[in-house]
């Protein structure tokens, strides 16, 4: 018994080695080929120098050969003798390097900016505030009070705000759901809703707006809290504004409460936001730098005017037209801009009384190009480009200077001007002013095509 039971044992160990062989059963017996040895473990190659960047843009030669200031003159005098741009006309004509003057007429006399005088705002702004700020609009709960706070965002959107946009950044749904949230939270459902508006001071409207611009769409009345500036329409240019801003972008807010469940009794109501209330949102607008972009590039007036009082409470002065006006031209003066005989009116350049002149913009213009200044690039960078950009993408679409231009316009009834920068045939940089305030009755094409004539002319010229 015992021999057969260790013969039966000794098969059984057999068996189970045969298995182990062939990798059936577990074991350390096998018939594969036996693993290969790991390969080395890979060394990092060192650090090594790469080679130079090539650069996106070629770099202007600072020995490119001026013009000459005779040249450059003869030019002015011929725009002058163009009966298209009427009587009255300043020219600047500067070397951006040097600061030479090259050609001019009248280039200290004041005259009507137009638009131009956006370039005073969008300096002043990002000459002394951090053109990384954003504004922020947010709300806040006393009780069943909800207050919606402007912070001087008039791009807000209507429902979730935009990443990728300038305005609409900040969306009044997004404030919406973080205030629903937060009472939900608090378990309250059923709310009244204020506005605060408070962070600007003043009349909404400047006495020296003709009363069809607001009609017309060309301005909303300037207000901290405001939907899509304040138009009916966000995907129109120019169309009908809300009369009152902040009461339409309070309702606005009061309906994406409503669709997330908060019932919001009664009107909306103008109020000021208790200093103890509950913190309910936040959302934040675009920073400034794209904010006075968008402004150099649309030439929207209302949002041009929410900057400058932006500025205004920086210095201490009220956040008003005539507070704004002050602080916008102080700050320029800063920058060793000299303002002196320089009015303005308003902060946009639409209201009639403002007064600047040509040597002032180019001193604006060829500060924003200096090194000195690397806050203010974005200024000149942001300026529509002939031909291709913003106000002046239907303008020298034919010529040779297409591309090369970067300009402010400027249009009202009888006033046609243009301040910028161009390169010149040698590669030159020049900045230039054109401002014609008394043109002759028929419209912005005729005086638009004598001064594109003539700074195409400065861009081609080489004037040797």
């Amino acid at each position: 018994m015992i021999g057969t039971a260790g013969l039966v044992v000794v098969l059984a160990v057999g068996a189970y080695g045969t298995l182990d062989a062939y990798d059936l059963v577990p074991g350390p017996l096998t018939l594969a080929a036996p693993v290969p040895d790991p390969a080395p473990f890979p060394t990092a190659p060192g650090a090594v120098v790469g080679g130079a960047p090539t650069p996106a843009l070629s770099t202007l030669a600072p020995d490119a050969a001026q013009p000459q200031a005779a040249a450059v003159q003869a030019a002015v005098g011929s725009l002058l003798a163009d009966s298209r741009v009427g009587s009255s006309v300043g020219v600047a004509v500067l070397d951006q390097l040097t600061g030479d003057v090259l050609g001019s007429a009248q280039p200290d006399a004041g005259r009507t900016p137009a638009s131009t005088a956006k370039l005073v705002t969008a300096v002043g702004a990002l000459g002394t505030l951090d053109p990384a700020r954003t504004l922020s609009t947010w709300a806040v709960r006393q009780g069943d009070l909800v207050v919606l706070v402007g912070g001087g965002d008039v791009m807000l959107g209507e429902g979730a705000g935009d990443p990728t946009a300038v305005d609409g950044r900040a969306g009044l749904g997004d404030l919406a759901a973080q205030t629903a949230s937060a009472l939900t939270l608090a378990g309250v459902s059923t709310v009244r809703l204020g506005f605060d508006d408070s962070m600007f001071t003043g009349p909404t409207t400047s006495p020296g707006w003709d009363p069809g611009y607001l009609t017309s769409g060309f301005v909303a009345p300037v207000t901290p809290l405001e939907v899509h500036i304040g138009k009916y329409d966000a995907s129109t240019e120019y169309g009908r504004r809300y009369t009152d801003p902040s009461l339409a972008a309070a309702r606005v807010f009061a309906q994406r409460l409503t669709e997330l469940g908060i019932t919001v009794t009664g009107t909306p109501t103008r109020t000021t936001a208790p200093g103890d209330a509950l913190p309910l949102g936040e959302v934040r607008s675009a920073p400034l730098r794209d904010v006075v972009g968008y402004f150099l590039d649309t030439s929207d007036n209302t949002v041009t005017e929410a900057v400058s009082r932006l500025v205004a409470i920086d210095q201490g002065l009220p956040p008003s037209f005539d507070g704004a006006t002050a602080a916008v031209l102080h700050a320029v003066s800063t920058l060793g801009v000299d303002v002196a005989g320089a009015h303005l009116t308003d902060a946009s350049g639409l209201a009639s009384g403002s007064s600047l002149s040509p040597m002032l913009l180019a001193g604006i213009v060829r500060a924003a190009t200096s090194p000195d200044h690397p806050t203010l690039r974005s200024v000149v960078a942001e300026l529509p480009i002939a031909g291709l950009t913003g106000t002046l993408d239907d303008r020298f679409t034919s010529s040779a200077a297409r591309g090369l231009v970067r300009a402010k316009t400027g249009s009202l009834p009888n006033v046609t001007s243009l301040a910028g920068t161009l390169v010149d045939a040698d590669g030159r940089a020049l900045v230039f002013v054109v401002m014609a305030d008394a043109t002759p009755d028929g419209g912005q094409d005729p005086p638009r095509r004598a001064i594109d004539g003539f700074v195409s002319g400065l861009a081609g010229c080489g004037c040797r």
